[in-house]
């Protein structure tokens, strides 16, 4: 079943982050600094454990959340979009004036 998808929006700006600077993953921030937002990063720069869990793939790219915060939204589907403004300070986007958006919607039983 699929757990994440994205906006057109959203995939536009994977394809434009991904030709700055290469293969990209996402981390659902489970809080702290940044809230609760999808965090782009460099796919080398973000080490992935044991406490995560991937949920699919949004343009290419890998999507992960940590195992317990999975737990809250294991009957969501999130859907990655794009609005204007300043998001998290980690993220890639930040310099592009947007910020990626996690909405939800419940997935059926």
């Amino acid at each position: 079943m699929e757990r994440v998808t994205a906006t057109d929006s959203a995939l536009a700006l994977i394809e434009k982050l991904k030709s700055k600077h290469g293969p990209l993953l996402f981390h659902q921030s489970g809080g702290c600094c940044d809230g609760s937002s999808p965090m782009c990063y460099p796919q080398d720069d973000f080490l992935i454990g044991k406490a995560d869990v991937h949920l699919g793939d949004i343009g290419g790219c890998p999507f992960y959340m940590n195992k317990k915060q999975y737990e809250y939204w294991k009957h969501t589907l999130l859907i990655i979009d794009v609005v204007e403004g300043r998001g998290g300070m980690f993220s890639l986007e930040g310099p592009e004036g947007v910020r990626f958006l996690t909405r939800s919607k419940i997935l059926p039983e």
